[in-house]
């Protein structure tokens, strides 16, 4: 996770999603915060489920440097996870039916200009995390996305944050799904670009996990 600082956060109603222009392009390997994991991002849709899997069909020409993330589990075999055309709105889970779904966390901002809202994504066989986000803080920033799932796996992805004030889009790779959907929880955190910049803004996709950790943030300030 990065930085510790404190943050005062309120919940706002922002179109983040809905005005979220395309994902960002890769960001060169080696970049991001410790371990190197590049970014990856893709088109971003209105939260609403039935919307979200819409922006995966897009191109992406906009400015997020990313790339893949780091799967920090690797025991899943790769022929579990299908192809594109072999990915069904229905497809089970073992025996668990996954039907393409979106669960987010609240539109935070926090007192810098950080906003965000952080959702878990599932469609078929997949589950990845996605945040929407807006940078007013008139500098650069990092975030560092977790998707948690199952049994302590994880998946991590880096995104570098632009310094324009446009809504953006970070997300981590798809990977096959391990259960339910709400077996999953995504959290991003939000900091500056030097080695030692305060954390500024938590968004979880669980309200009250989100909620949770910028209490616990501003009881620290």
């Amino acid at each position: 996770m990065i930085g510790i600082g404190a943050v005062v956060v309120f919940t706002v109603l922002l179109p983040l999603a809905a005005s979220a222009g395309p994902a960002e392009e890769p960001e060169p390997a080696g970049a991001g915060s410790a371990g190197g994991d590049p970014a990856r991002t893709d088109p971003a849709p209105r939260i609403d489920p039935s919307r979200a899997e819409a922006a995966d069909s897009e191109g992406s020409d906009s400015v997020l440097p990313g790339g893949s993330g780091s799967v920090l589990d690797d025991s899943v075999p790769d022929d579990s996870v299908p192809g594109d055309a072999e990915r069904v709105p229905h497809a089970r889970v073992g025996e668990v039916p996954v039907e393409p779904a979106a669960r987010c966390g609240p539109e935070l901002v926090s007192p810098d200009g950080v906003e965000a809202q952080t959702c878990v994504l599932t469609e078929g066989h997949d589950a990845w995390a996605r945040t929407y986000y807006r940078n007013a803080t008139g500098g650069r920033l990092r975030s560092v996305l977790t998707l948690m799932g199952p049994g302590g796996h994880t998946v991590q992805t880096n995104c570098a944050v632009g310094a324009g004030d446009q809504p953006g889009v970070c997300e981590t790779p798809r990977e096959p799904a391990r259960g339910k959907p709400g077996a999953y929880s995504a959290v991003a955190e939000f900091a500056g670009t030097g080695d030692e910049a305060p954390l500024l803004l938590r968004s979880g996709s669980n309200a009250a996990y989100g909620a949770a950790l910028n209490s616990a943030a501003d009881a620290a300030r």
